[in-house]
């Protein structure tokens, strides 16, 4: 069976039934985990670009959450109640859930699997509302499982290093397969929405070799790419069929050549409905790229075991898989531009050094201009190990050199947040509390927004679920 037809018998079997209870939470643990992210991402300095930018193509309303009049339906951008048309409202709140580095990844395919699928999903959830079709908290949850199962599942078939964005075209094709089964779409919708979706990819690594902050808005157009690929299938529009097969189909253009191995990848397709792929995200304890979070995690171990400071530090070393090294092995700069910083392993391994922590705050300009800080991001580097997978993040080994001719190391099988490693419920609930608080958010407002969130499997209309996130910022 091609592998196209693997992907939509799957989105058209699946159903709320089907999903095991430990699917279903997860769900909810790492939409609540966005959220709360996407109010931290709220304070992005360049969300006010974005926005302006998207205000030329088009606005609906103010922030009443009365009904869009007329045939025109819009969503709501969630850190203000605008409502927009929803290909833009996907884009603006995606680009929140992205552009601090604070996501959820999936590690095996490396890909950042709510990103751009959470807000198309409820953008659309809003539309269908509004149009007379209210869209329930387990639909919509059902639908994201089945998002993140094909995102991820496309991901983890991938053997080449990568060169385009992995997340962003992941996240686009698993979008837009959950949209088609939110909106009730047939067989040959679906397809059609598949093939115009994947016509429109687009992101390379060329934004994260530079640590550009067009890193995260490519996230946000592949979630606008979704919804306008929906609009145009429901339009009746057709799109190529052979997506991921076909001669310049998705492995042959941003992978490998997949004749060789297509008996391993379709035995990674077979796994759908069987391997709920939601439940093996992991989560960030740091604001910064997963592939960051090896050295801080094993920083903080040796300096509660051994009494370790900064001052005491020669030298600090991750041996690490080649993607590890790749991403996050760039040296600090004087002039660094805060999203290269996040996906900079010497200046986060000097800001645990120096304040044992890395947090939303850690990455102002006058953190980025420290000159201590600078010196001793000067005595960390990443070194390739062992590892000869080019899409592995694991695993890492920590070596410290201390003045007292110490050293000390550490073996990182998993990293904190890895599902091996799960981070406790306090601890994502301190998370969810502390980029609420980064955004200025009230404790009222936060526990409203958290018990929603904890709650929306009960919701009858998705809308009333938005409702609630923007009840301080709106009126009813």
């Amino acid at each position: 069976m091609k592998l196209e037809d693997v992907l939509l018998d799957h989105a058209q079997a699946i159903c709320w039934s089907d999903l095991p209870a430990s699917a279903v939470q997860a769900a909810i643990t790492f939409i609540t985990d966005s959220l709360g992210v996407a109010v931290a991402g709220s304070m992005h300095p360049r969300l006010a670009q974005v926005t302006t930018a998207a205000q030329s193509w088009g606005q609906i309303g103010t922030t009443s959450m009365a009904p869009a009049s007329g045939p025109t339906y819009g969503a709501r951008q969630w850190h203000n109640g605008q409502l927009w048309p929803a290909p833009s409202a996907a884009m603006l709140n995606a680009y929140q859930i992205h552009n601090q580095e604070f996501d959820c990844v999936h590690e095996q395919a490396v890909v950042h699997a709510m990103a751009a699928i959470l807000p198309a999903l409820v953008a659309q959830a809003e539309r269908l509302s509004q149009a007379g079709t209210p869209v329930t908290g387990q639909a919509l949850i059902a639908s994201l499982v089945l998002a993140v199962d094909v995102a991820c599942t496309i991901g983890i078939a991938q053997i080449a290093p990568m060169r385009f964005f992995r997340p962003a075209m992941c996240g686009a094709l698993g979008a837009v397969i959950g949209l088609a089964k939110l909106t009730g779409c047939t067989r040959a919708q679906t397809a059609d929405a598949l093939g115009i979706a994947y016509s429109q990819l687009a992101g390379t690594m060329q934004a994260h070799t530079e640590g550009s902050p067009m890193l995260a808005l490519q996230v946000g157009l592949a979630s606008r790419t979704a919804v306008v690929s929906l609009d145009l299938a429901l339009a009746g529009f057709s799109g190529p069929k052979d997506v991921l097969e076909g001669p310049f189909g998705y492995y042959e253009l941003f992978d490998a050549p997949l004749a060789p191995r297509r008996a391993q990848v379709q035995d990674v397709f077979a796994q759908l409905g069987h391997v709920w792929r939601i439940s093996e995200l992991s989560h960030k304890p740091f604001p910064t790229g997963r592939a960051g979070h090896g050295a801080l995690d094993g920083l903080s171990v040796l300096m509660q075991q051994h009494g370790l400071t900064a001052s005491q530090v020669v030298c600090v070393e991750l041996a690490a898989p080649p993607l590890i090294v790749r991403l996050v092995g760039r040296p600090a700069k004087v002039d660094m531009d805060v999203n290269y910083a996040r996906l900079c392993l010497p200046y986060l391994v000097a800001t645990y050094l120096l304040e044992q922590r890395v947090n939303l705050d850690d990455f102002s300009a006058e953190s980025l201009r420290d000159p201590e800080r600078l010196a001793l991001a000067q005595k960390v580097r990443a070194v390739p190990n062992a590892c000869t997978d080019p899409n592995a993040l694991s695993p890492q080994s920590l070596l410290v050199q201390t003045h007292d001719q110490r050293s000390l190391t550490i073996d990182l099988p998993a990293v904190l947040g890895h599902p091996l490693r799960p981070l406790s419920t306090a601890a994502q609930r301190a998370k969810f509390d502390a980029c609420c608080a980064h955004a200025g958010m009230s404790l009222a407002h936060s526990q409203s927004l958290h018990a929603s969130c904890c709650a929306l499997a009960q919701v009858d209309d998705v809308r009333d679920w938005v409702r609630l996130m923007l009840e301080p910022v709106v009126s009813t």
